[in-house]
């Protein structure tokens, strides 16, 4: 997997190098709205950059036997995370970012790597299932690669 952003690293400064810094920094800006949106895509489909699946939310006491729009209301997980209100980018003539910051960055990081948080300001601590919500995978490579080549 390194091998391969390395090969499209030195493939795409050779393609950058070519360009003023203006130009560099406009087609990074591009890209990585490209990248953030496949992200969020894959986020939508709540799969890890690997292609698998989220681990299941647990059941929650109140909705135990309830059918219906209640019900229905939460299952989404990250439906407001993957906006690009809260899914940044920042680019330069150098380098891409794609990720959170601030205070949803805390909430990402714990779903990321399953850490362990509270569930509210004085309630309990809780263990979240590891939920890699960034992460580069094959197809995005693609994107990067195919989104550098139509902006260039």
């Amino acid at each position: 997997m390194s091998d391969d952003l390395h090969a499209l690293e030195a493939w795409a400064g050779v393609l950058l190098a070519k360009l003023q810094p203006a130009q560099r920094r406009a087609i990074n800006h591009k890209v990585a709205i490209d990248l953030r949106r496949s992200q969020a895509q894959r986020i939508k489909a709540q799969q890890g950059p690997d292609g698998t699946a989220y681990p299941a939310r647990k059941r929650r006491k109140e909705f135990k036997g309830k059918n219906g729009r209640i019900k229905r209301q939460n299952a989404a997980m990250f439906a407001k995370i993957r906006t690009a209100k809260h899914l940044k980018v920042k680019a330069t003539g150098e380098q891409i970012e794609v990720g959170f910051f601030g205070w949803v960055a805390r909430v990402a990081h714990v779903q990321q790597f399953g850490r362990e948080e509270r569930v509210s300001k004085k309630g309990p601590l809780y263990r979240y299932q590891e939920r890699p919500l960034l992460g580069l995978s094959k197809s995005d490579h693609v994107v990067l690669r195919e989104s550098l080549l139509r902006h260039t």
